[in-house]
Protein backbone atom coordinates (compact mmCIF):
# COMPACT_ATOMS: atom_id res chain seq x y z
CA UNK A 1 0.00 0.00 0.00
CA UNK A 2 1.63 3.53 -0.81
CA UNK A 3 2.45 6.44 1.46
CA UNK A 4 -0.78 8.15 0.42
CA UNK A 5 -3.32 5.37 0.60
CA UNK A 6 -2.64 4.17 3.95
CA UNK A 7 -2.51 7.69 5.25
CA UNK A 8 -6.11 7.89 3.52
CA UNK A 9 -7.33 4.96 5.02
CA UNK A 10 -6.00 5.68 8.46
CA UNK A 11 -7.96 9.21 7.93
CA UNK A 12 -11.07 7.18 7.00
CA UNK A 13 -10.63 4.89 10.08
CA UNK A 14 -10.14 7.92 12.75
CA UNK A 15 -13.43 9.86 11.18
CA UNK A 16 -15.13 6.58 11.18
CA UNK A 17 -14.34 5.30 14.77
CA UNK A 18 -15.15 9.05 15.47
CA UNK A 19 -18.70 8.75 14.27
CA UNK A 20 -19.10 5.48 16.27
CA UNK A 21 -17.69 6.21 19.84
CA UNK A 22 -16.97 10.24 19.71
CA UNK A 23 -13.78 12.08 19.27
CA UNK A 24 -12.41 11.54 22.60
CA UNK A 25 -12.21 7.74 22.04
CA UNK A 26 -9.56 8.77 18.66
CA UNK A 27 -6.06 7.78 18.61
CA UNK A 28 -3.44 7.09 16.03
CA UNK A 29 -3.59 3.82 17.82
CA UNK A 30 -7.08 3.33 17.99
CA UNK A 31 -7.46 4.37 14.23
CA UNK A 32 -5.20 1.73 13.02
CA UNK A 33 -7.00 -1.15 15.19
CA UNK A 34 -10.13 0.02 13.91
CA UNK A 35 -9.54 0.28 10.06
CA UNK A 36 -7.23 -3.09 10.73
CA UNK A 37 -4.28 -1.07 9.37
CA UNK A 38 -0.29 -1.88 10.71
CA UNK A 39 0.27 -0.10 14.12
CA UNK A 40 3.90 0.33 13.09
CA UNK A 41 3.26 2.07 9.58
CA UNK A 42 0.80 4.05 11.38
CA UNK A 43 3.60 5.17 14.07
CA UNK A 44 5.30 6.02 11.20
CA UNK A 45 2.97 8.41 8.95
CA UNK A 46 1.29 10.03 12.21
CA UNK A 47 3.43 11.51 15.21
CA UNK A 48 -0.07 12.33 17.02
CA UNK A 49 -4.23 12.75 16.58
CA UNK A 50 -3.06 16.39 15.59
CA UNK A 51 -1.30 15.18 12.35
CA UNK A 52 -4.68 13.18 11.61
CA UNK A 53 -6.78 16.00 11.64
CA UNK A 54 -4.22 18.33 10.02
CA UNK A 55 -3.70 15.95 6.90
CA UNK A 56 -7.47 15.46 6.93
CA UNK A 57 -7.41 19.48 7.00
CA UNK A 58 -5.04 19.60 4.06
CA UNK A 59 -7.04 16.92 1.52
CA UNK A 60 -9.63 18.84 2.13
CA UNK A 61 -8.13 22.05 0.93
CA UNK A 62 -6.63 20.07 -1.70
CA UNK A 63 -10.43 18.82 -2.89
CA UNK A 64 -11.76 22.26 -2.70
CA UNK A 65 -8.93 24.01 -5.14
CA UNK A 66 -8.41 21.38 -7.89
CA UNK A 67 -11.16 22.00 -10.71
CA UNK A 68 -12.62 25.39 -8.75
CA UNK A 69 -13.97 28.27 -11.03
CA UNK A 70 -11.35 30.39 -12.46
CA UNK A 71 -13.82 33.08 -13.74
CA UNK A 72 -16.80 34.87 -12.75
CA UNK A 73 -17.86 37.06 -9.84
CA UNK A 74 -15.75 36.24 -6.56
CA UNK A 75 -18.83 35.73 -4.81
CA UNK A 76 -19.91 32.76 -7.22
CA UNK A 77 -15.47 31.57 -6.60
CA UNK A 78 -15.64 31.50 -3.49
CA UNK A 79 -19.26 30.07 -3.43
CA UNK A 80 -18.03 27.42 -5.42
CA UNK A 81 -14.78 26.66 -3.50
CA UNK A 82 -16.52 26.49 -0.30
CA UNK A 83 -19.50 23.98 -1.65
CA UNK A 84 -16.22 22.24 -3.05
CA UNK A 85 -14.69 21.52 0.62
CA UNK A 86 -18.51 20.83 1.93
CA UNK A 87 -18.10 17.94 -0.44
CA UNK A 88 -15.33 16.50 0.53
CA UNK A 89 -16.66 16.99 4.49
CA UNK A 90 -20.09 15.18 3.22
CA UNK A 91 -17.51 12.19 2.63
CA UNK A 92 -16.94 11.97 6.71
CA UNK A 93 -20.02 13.27 7.65
CA UNK A 94 -20.93 11.90 10.91
CA UNK A 95 -16.58 12.17 11.99
CA UNK A 96 -16.59 15.53 11.15
CA UNK A 97 -19.58 16.31 13.28
CA UNK A 98 -18.51 14.37 16.07
CA UNK A 99 -15.61 16.02 16.04
CA UNK A 100 -17.07 19.65 16.18
CA UNK A 101 -19.37 18.68 19.28
CA UNK A 102 -15.80 17.62 21.14
CA UNK A 103 -13.94 20.66 20.11
CA UNK A 104 -16.01 22.98 23.14
CA UNK A 105 -15.01 20.44 25.40
CA UNK A 106 -11.51 20.45 24.58
CA UNK A 107 -10.22 24.52 24.61
CA UNK A 108 -6.56 23.57 23.11
CA UNK A 109 -8.17 22.03 20.40
CA UNK A 110 -11.04 24.41 19.51
CA UNK A 111 -8.23 26.82 19.32
CA UNK A 112 -5.91 24.52 17.02
CA UNK A 113 -8.75 24.03 14.62
CA UNK A 114 -9.38 27.84 14.46
CA UNK A 115 -6.07 28.64 13.60
CA UNK A 116 -6.26 25.40 11.33
CA UNK A 117 -9.30 26.94 9.86
CA UNK A 118 -8.09 30.29 9.46
CA UNK A 119 -5.13 29.20 7.37
CA UNK A 120 -7.50 27.05 5.01
CA UNK A 121 -9.58 30.04 4.73
CA UNK A 122 -6.62 31.92 3.10
CA UNK A 123 -5.95 29.10 0.62
CA UNK A 124 -10.32 29.47 -0.61
CA UNK A 125 -9.20 33.36 -0.65
CA UNK A 126 -6.62 32.80 -2.82
CA UNK A 127 -8.22 29.94 -5.08
CA UNK A 128 -10.91 32.88 -5.49
CA UNK A 129 -8.09 35.30 -6.74
CA UNK A 130 -8.30 37.23 -3.67
CA UNK A 131 -5.13 38.36 -1.71
CA UNK A 132 -4.77 37.01 1.72
CA UNK A 133 -1.63 38.64 2.45
CA UNK A 134 -1.27 41.48 5.28
CA UNK A 135 -3.63 42.86 7.87
CA UNK A 136 -6.44 43.52 5.17
CA UNK A 137 -6.07 39.78 4.24
CA UNK A 138 -5.90 38.39 7.83
CA UNK A 139 -9.22 40.21 8.38
CA UNK A 140 -10.81 38.62 4.84
CA UNK A 141 -9.91 35.57 6.61
CA UNK A 142 -11.71 36.22 9.93
CA UNK A 143 -14.65 37.42 7.74
CA UNK A 144 -15.13 34.76 5.30
CA UNK A 145 -13.90 32.38 8.65
CA UNK A 146 -17.30 33.42 9.82
CA UNK A 147 -19.36 33.15 6.59
CA UNK A 148 -18.04 29.50 6.71
CA UNK A 149 -18.86 28.66 9.66
CA UNK A 150 -22.53 30.12 9.07
CA UNK A 151 -22.55 27.58 6.42
CA UNK A 152 -21.50 24.81 8.62
CA UNK A 153 -24.07 24.94 11.19
CA UNK A 154 -26.53 24.96 8.31
CA UNK A 155 -24.79 21.70 7.31
CA UNK A 156 -24.94 19.94 10.38
CA UNK A 157 -28.47 20.22 10.16
CA UNK A 158 -28.61 19.63 6.13
CA UNK A 159 -30.14 15.62 5.33
CA UNK A 160 -30.65 16.73 1.71
CA UNK A 161 -28.69 14.63 -0.98
CA UNK A 162 -27.93 17.70 -2.64
CA UNK A 163 -26.92 19.97 0.13
CA UNK A 164 -29.31 22.39 -0.85
CA UNK A 165 -30.21 23.87 2.64
CA UNK A 166 -25.92 24.51 3.16
CA UNK A 167 -26.13 25.84 -0.10
CA UNK A 168 -28.91 28.29 0.44
CA UNK A 169 -27.24 29.14 3.81
CA UNK A 170 -24.02 29.86 2.29
CA UNK A 171 -25.20 31.90 -0.41
CA UNK A 172 -26.88 34.13 2.16
CA UNK A 173 -24.08 34.33 4.42
CA UNK A 174 -21.79 35.03 1.40
CA UNK A 175 -24.46 38.32 0.24
CA UNK A 176 -24.85 39.63 3.88
CA UNK A 177 -20.99 39.65 3.84
CA UNK A 178 -20.45 41.47 0.84
CA UNK A 179 -23.63 44.22 1.38
CA UNK A 180 -21.21 44.91 4.60
CA UNK A 181 -18.18 45.27 2.81
CA UNK A 182 -19.79 47.91 0.17
CA UNK A 183 -21.67 49.20 3.34
CA UNK A 184 -18.19 49.90 4.95
CA UNK A 185 -16.55 51.27 1.81
CA UNK A 186 -18.95 53.57 1.21
CA UNK A 187 -19.18 55.07 4.68
CA UNK A 188 -15.04 55.33 4.22
CA UNK A 189 -15.39 57.35 0.66
CA UNK A 190 -17.73 59.78 2.51
CA UNK A 191 -15.41 60.71 5.37
CA UNK A 192 -11.65 59.74 4.32
CA UNK A 193 -9.01 59.42 6.99
CA UNK A 194 -5.29 59.67 5.28
CA UNK A 195 -4.53 57.04 7.96
CA UNK A 196 -7.09 54.74 6.51
CA UNK A 197 -7.03 52.98 3.22
CA UNK A 198 -9.96 53.33 1.64
CA UNK A 199 -11.01 50.12 0.28
CA UNK A 200 -12.71 47.65 3.06
CA UNK A 201 -10.17 46.09 4.59
CA UNK A 202 -12.21 42.84 5.16
CA UNK A 203 -14.00 42.89 1.46
CA UNK A 204 -13.93 40.06 -0.52
CA UNK A 205 -13.59 41.33 -3.68
CA UNK A 206 -9.97 42.14 -4.31
CA UNK A 207 -9.53 45.36 -6.84
CA UNK A 208 -6.11 44.49 -8.19
CA UNK A 209 -7.98 41.53 -10.12
CA UNK A 210 -11.24 42.04 -12.45
CA UNK A 211 -14.40 40.02 -12.23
Amino acid sequence: MSKDNFERDLIKAAFDLAAQQGWRRVSVAAAARHGGLELAKARRHFSCTGMILAKFGRAADVHALHGAMTDGLVRDRLFDIIMRRFDYLQQHREGVIALIRFAPTDPLLALWLQRTNLASMGWILEGAGVSSRGLRGALRKRGLLAVSAWALRAWMRDDSEDLSATMAALDVALMRADQAANQFSAASASAPDPTVEPDAPFALDDPARPN
